[in-house]
């Protein structure tokens, strides 16, 4: 129970901080619900108007029971349900079970307390008058059919003149059909002088209900939270990642359809004296931990599919996020060339420089959390997925002190970081509506979302289940510092070994992606003999076999590249075709791109000379590197031959000589 009460410290936290109001922890003995239908009364309980709610969700009071309502009759204290709140439901039909006895009495219970509030006893004065269904027939908020029945469709042609009415709008569809005694009702209640006339913006209503649910006698017991004597739990919140959401983290109902039970001999009424035999948590503290994990994961949780993953600073302190890249983190385009001061008798190498420059600027950003977190500050990472509609588990959980959290985002975003492809909007002088979109190559770590795609590609579309177990995979990488697998890597390789099945920027993606992936992986193998470094730059000192045939491989695409643009033509290279078989079969491979290029240097001579005689200065370099054996081995490539491929192109990117070549 350690996410438990971690949750329930970050609550005491979270409610004295300075927030706006709509940023603000939900208080407790509340739920968050969508509601469809807003009934405006008057300070008597006298109808004035209704009208349609799009898209809006309000936090309304909420007993223990209601709060993790799934089925049966469990109302809600003011705010809820058609079939609820209105007596005369059944009388047009309504489909379900009425459940207005229970409402009203709860109400009544409220009203006539020491805690009842002004608009609690308006709203209770106009729904004992028994006419709300007829009220809001009557204003067209809801539909009847000819025979005085609620509608479940709209069977007419929609038209300008004509139109759908909203409630079949906004109310979810079952086999094409609305049910609009599932409507929520929530309620202003205008008074003169009264600036907060909406009953869920009202703080003093709030108050007045949690004063009453407070009073409300339950199971006495030890909470193992606080370690008090307190309220227990009979039921456990539900609605954490959105407000239609049923699964619950802690669900005890033991009395009916268990299987096993070992020790625990519960009844009903051995509970009701003396609490649950089981771990007890009490009523104030379960609401108050997932208030603020419903809170934490609306602020700033990770959401993939059904799958959420939080990261907070149990301070309530601002925190990087695990999952973010560094790109966004560090908020703009980090410069392929930026400005060192050097003396300018030193030729500047960018490409080295665009390494140092990157891990400087990102232990500059983290400095700024170091700056306000102290080293001892808890923080708190947590996954949650639910295997079936009513049931969720905690699929990962680690509590890190501040420094060693950061300390791990540190070495994660350095480690495997690489130039990545990336596109931005630049301002257009000629139209300014317009703007000029530009191939920029910035240095940061993929984020998982981006490794899935480029490890797996399309299957990831219709394989749901692979993409939430890589992310369970792949987030231990970073928080805990764990080698990168190895299966994930390899077929991030493959992928960026064959470039014909994907667009240019695609692959252009998948290829930083795996550059990243293989240099992180050995940067952290688990095998610490085989662990080895590799620099952003053009290694021309590197003379491993993989590596240099890489940059074989980039120098005959550029002067292919280079010859076609000369000719007019358009059409990818010999390199580019061959690149998966180059991977598998290099020296082979490598004799058929190298008599293929005969033509092309031959047009190169007349036209780009200087640039010919410094291709093949480079190619005559990179064979004299060669040991004898390892050209003409046929062993296949391993991903190290992508960094060098792409260290060379980055090279010519970086620098200008490549553009003045012509000579």
């Amino acid at each position: 129970m350690s996410w438990m009460a971690k949750l329930y410290e970050t609550y005491e936290v979270g409610v004295a901080l300075d927030l706006p109001d709509e940023d603000t922890l939900m208080p407790i003995s509340h739920t968050l619900q969508n509601a469809h239908i807003n009934i405006v009364i008057d300070g008597e309980g006298k109808f004035k108007r209704a009208s349609v709610l799009e898209k809006t969700q309000i936090v309304l009071p909420a007993t223990e029971k209601s709060a993790g309502r799934s089925s049966g009759e469990a109302p809600h204290p003011l705010a809820d349900k058609i079939q609820y709140v209105a007596r005369d439901y059944a009388s047009y039909g309504g489909k379900k079970k009425p459940y207005f006895e229970g409402y009203r009495n709860q109400l009544a219970n409220w009203c006539y307390s020491p805690f009842s509030h002004p608009k609690a006893l308006a709203v209770y004065n106009y729904i004992m008058q028994e006419r709300m269904v007829t009220d809001l027939v009557d204003t067209l908020v809801l539909h009847v059919d000819e025979n005085g029945q609620l509608r479940s469709n709209w069977p007419f042609e929609p038209s300008e003149e004509n139109p759908v009415p909203p409630i079949f709008k906004v109310l979810p569809k079952v086999k094409g059909k609305v049910d609009q005694g599932s409507a929520l009702v929530c309620w202003t209640v205008e008074k003169e002088g009264d600036e907060s006339s909406q009953t869920w913006t009202d703080q003093s209503l709030q108050q007045s209900w949690i004063d009453f649910d407070a009073m409300v006698e339950g199971v006495k017991g030890l909470c193992f939270i606080s370690g008090q004597e307190q309220t227990l739990a009979a039921n456990h919140p539900a609605k954490l990642r959105h407000t239609g959401d049923k699964a619950k983290l802690i669900s005890a109902n033991d009395l009916t359809g268990f299987t096993f039970r070992g020790r625990f001999s519960d009844t009903k009424k051995s509970i009701a004296v003396n609490g649950s035999q089981s771990v007890a948590i009490s009523l104030e503290v379960t609401q108050k931990a997932h208030n603020a994990l419903r809170w934490l994961i609306s602020r700033q949780g990770y959401r993939n599919g059904d799958q959420v993953y939080v990261a907070w600073a149990v301070s309530g302190k601002a925190i990087p996020e695990p999952l973010s890249d560094s790109w966004a983190m560090l908020g703009d385009e980090i410069s392929l060339k930026p400005e060192i001061e050097q003396e300018p008798q030193h030729q500047i190498d960018y490409a080295v420089d665009l390494g140092a420059s990157f891990a400087h600027s990102f232990k500059k950003y983290l400095a700024g959390y170091r700056a306000k977190l102290e080293p001892n500050e808890q923080i708190v990472v947590m996954g949650l997925d639910s295997a079936t509609p009513g049931r969720m588990g905690v699929i990962y959980y680690r509590e890190l002190l501040a420094s060693e959290f950061l300390d791990r985002i540190h070495d994660w975003h350095i480690q495997f970081a690489w130039p990545q492809r990336h596109t931005k909007d630049y301002p257009n002088p000629k139209n300014k509506k317009k703007p000029i979109r530009k191939t920029i190559w910035p240095v940061n770590s993929p984020v998982p979302r981006v490794i899935a795609e480029a490890a797996y590609g399309d299957i990831l579309k219709s394989n749901g289940t692979l993409k939430k177990s890589l992310l369970e995979r792949l987030l231990p990488c970073i928080v805990d510092g764990r080698p990168f697998p190895r299966d994930v890597m390899i077929a991030a390789v493959r992928r960026a070994s064959n470039r014909n099945n994907c667009d240019n920027w695609e692959w252009e993606r998948n290829l930083g992606v795996a550059c990243a992936l293989f240099k992180g992986f050995y940067m952290r193998h688990p095998d610490e003999i085989k662990r080895r470094k590799y620099a952003m730059s053009l290694e021309e000192d590197r003379k491993t076999r993989d590596y240099l045939y890489g940059r074989l491989l980039a120098i005959a695409a550029r002067i292919e590249e280079v010859a076609l643009n000369v000719g007019g033509e358009s059409r990818p290279t010999t390199a580019a075709r061959l690149m998966q078989r180059f991977a598998d079969r290099p020296f082979s491979t490598w004799r058929n791109i190298e008599l293929g290029l005969q033509p092309y240097m031959q047009r190169l001579q007349g036209t780009r000379a200087g640039f010919l005689t410094n291709r093949q200065k480079e190619l005559d370099a990179v064979y004299a590197a060669f040991l004898p054996n390892d050209f003409t081995s046929e062993k296949s490539l391993s991903g190290e031959f992508l960094l060098g491929y792409h260290c060379q192109k980055q090279y010519w990117r970086n620098t200008k000589s490549d553009n003045n070549e012509n000579e």
